[in-house]
């Protein structure tokens, strides 16, 4: 199922073409930062299912567990759009906010919440890590 979205002025859009991978919520200071709020909404997607229109301007970032992360953004309204690890070249990150409709989506996880502000109440029911979630 085709999902599209984009940043605040309309500059940078894109088509996800595919069902997303996963969705968490990341708690983690830098995603704290970049959102401006608690947290971040993550949608992990195929890069080749992303096909993405406009410019980005990318901030080499070091994410929680050591590893380098590009945070791409539009640069001119600033949108947080998605985030990228040399590590896993195949997998993009989707800021959710700039989905057109996120609300479809249903977070799978909390992750870094070892960061998590205390007056945010993570549901019961969702899976929860204190980094980020064990691989395989």
């Amino acid at each position: 199922m085709s999902r599209t979205g984009r940043c605040l002025c309309g500059q940078v859009s894109y088509v996800l073409g595919a069902d997303p991978l996963f969705t968490a919520v990341c708690h983690c200071r830098n995603c704290q930062r970049q959102s401006g709020s608690a947290f971040s909404i993550i949608v992990l997607a195929k890069t080749e299912t992303v096909e993405i229109t406009g410019n980005l301007r990318t901030f080499l970032d070091k994410a929680d567990s050591g590893a380098s992360l590009e945070r791409r953004f539009c640069p001119d309204c600033g949108s947080a759009m998605f985030s990228w690890q040399s590590s896993a070249p195949d997998q993009l990150i989707i800021k959710a906010g700039t989905l057109d409709d996120p609300s479809r989506l249903r977070p799978a996880a909390h992750v870094w919440c070892a960061s998590a502000q205390p007056w945010v109440a993570i549901p019961e029911n969702v899976a929860r890590f204190p980094g980020n979630p064990p691989s395989g």
